[in-house]
């Protein structure tokens, strides 16, 4: 197969649209129910603040306003989801266009990204991961025009603050991505002593930090509540001298596992594995930088602390792994005979978009498969029968009386777990399993 008599733009945006509605298309046909941190982010979206007892707010806010536009209609949070990452991907193929200059080769650095499960298969889920995709590929591709040199307008480290401020308020591991960049100049502009420091670095700096300044007083005001949840979540607090052994090994085997898919594609692509590396190279360099060395930054943490390393929390890390294989490997890339790539490329979409859907169907205890919409329905039934007052408070855990908070037709605000405070600043309530429901 031959690109060459193709519009590349034309073909790349049919893989977006395509994956777009697909990707849309499957879970809203399979599930029954939104999937967990979806529902999580809708309660939270209910009620906005600053932060929440488990994430910053950023991925709250984008469910809640696809809320006010479409309503309690699953599909649309399955298709905010693939908006997301069809931006990241659109982001990563500009990106790979500044950097060959070649349309092909930047529609192949994007395929190979359905290689990886992170960008098909856990998509449907909309959550804090998903949602650092887009921020994190516009981070790397605002960071390249600083660093390129070529684009030195205000507005570039103006959109460089914002967007690293909009991912951090997604999750704060995105912090891995910015001390990678922080290193890279660091290493150009101290050690390799390529340019003078520029003070507009800082006009990035102070963007994010401002953005941020919300946030932090929430968090300082809620004991740091989100800090301390993720920090549960790594089990520090069950970790032995073995942990920092054992740990950081799991890590690196599972990433080497997600790859997999990746480089299989890749050997339809390359026909002869030969490289050299310098660091010399400018390009290549700050490929290492926005791919490897966050990488390397979590399992040194993982090594350093004994800290468990989430799969799922890598979800953003392999954005531009895509670009690294193809500018690698670029000499032995033969653009005439693409024909093993792309049915590679077609099986693993196709294979993705099966095991979901098959997964989806078959399985019947999964989160997706809870009743949500018919438990608020006989929710609303029994509260009628006692009350002429809407629901409108909810108080349970995010899963429960998030359900409850999503598909009742007053969407009742989600106050957080059940207190007496709570309870007795309500005029009306009942409780049932564990949740309240009621009327301030």
């Amino acid at each position: 197969m031959s690109f060459n008599k193709i519009d590349i733009n034309k073909l790349f945006y049919s893989f977006i649209a395509i994956h777009l509605i697909l990707w849309t298309l499957i879970p809203s046909l399979t599930n029954n129910n939104l999937p967990l941190d979806t529902i999580e982010a809708l309660a939270w979206g209910n009620n906005l603040d600053w932060g929440f007892n488990k994430h910053p707010p950023a991925s709250a806010f984008f469910p809640e306003i696809f809320y006010q536009i479409f309503g309690a209609q699953d599909w649309a949070y399955y298709l905010l989801s693939q908006i997301f990452v069809g931006i990241a991907f659109i982001v990563v193929f500009k990106f790979a266009e500044e950097l060959f200059k070649n349309k092909t080769l930047s529609l192949i650095s994007v395929l190979l990204l359905e290689g990886v499960y992170f960008y098909n298969f856990t998509t449907p889920e909309f959550n804090v991961n998903i949602c650092q995709l887009p921020f994190w590929a516009l981070c790397v591709y605002y960071s390249w025009k600083l660093f390129d040199k070529q684009h030195v307008a205000l507005k570039n480290y103006f959109w460089l603050g914002v967007f690293a401020a909009i991912g951090f308020l997604s999750k704060y591991l995105f912090i891995y991505l910015l001390i990678a960049i922080d290193l890279l100049f660091f290493y150009v502009i101290f050690i390799k002593n390529y340019q003078k420091f520029d003070f507009k670095y800082l006009i990035s700096l102070e963007i994010f930090i401002v953005l941020l300044i919300p946030h932090l007083i929430w968090l300082t005001n809620n004991d740091y509540i989100t800090i301390t949840y993720g920090l549960a979540r790594t089990e520090l607090d069950n970790s032995s001298l073995l942990d920092h052994i054992i740990y950081p090994l799991i890590f690196l085997g599972k990433q080497i596992g997600i790859l997999i898919p990746l480089f299989i594609m890749s050997f339809f692509l390359v026909k002869k594995f030969k490289f050299k590396i310098s660091l010399k190279d400018k390009k290549l360099l700050f490929l290492i930088f926005v791919n490897l060395v966050p990488i390397g930054l979590m399992f040194l943490t993982s090594m350093l602390t004994g800290s468990k390393i989430r799969t799922m929390w890598m979800t953003p890390f392999y954005l531009f792994f895509g670009v690294l294989i193809v500018y690698i490997f670029q000499a032995q890339i033969n653009l005439k005979k693409l024909n093993g790539f792309m049915s590679a490329f077609l099986i693993s979409s196709a294979f993705s978009l099966f095991a979901y859907a098959y997964i989806s169907i078959t399985e019947t205890d999964k989160r997706t498969d809870y009743s949500g919409k018919e438990i608020a329905e006989k929710t609303q039934y029994f509260w009628d029968q006692d009350h002429k007052d809407p629901i409108n408070v909810v108080l349970g855990d995010e899963w429960h009386a998030g359900n409850l908070s999503y598909h009742l037709k007053s969407r009742p605000v989600w106050e957080g777990f059940i207190t007496k405070d709570k309870l007795n600043s309500l005029t009306k309530f009942t409780c049932i399993d564990n949740i309240c429901i009621g009327n301030r």
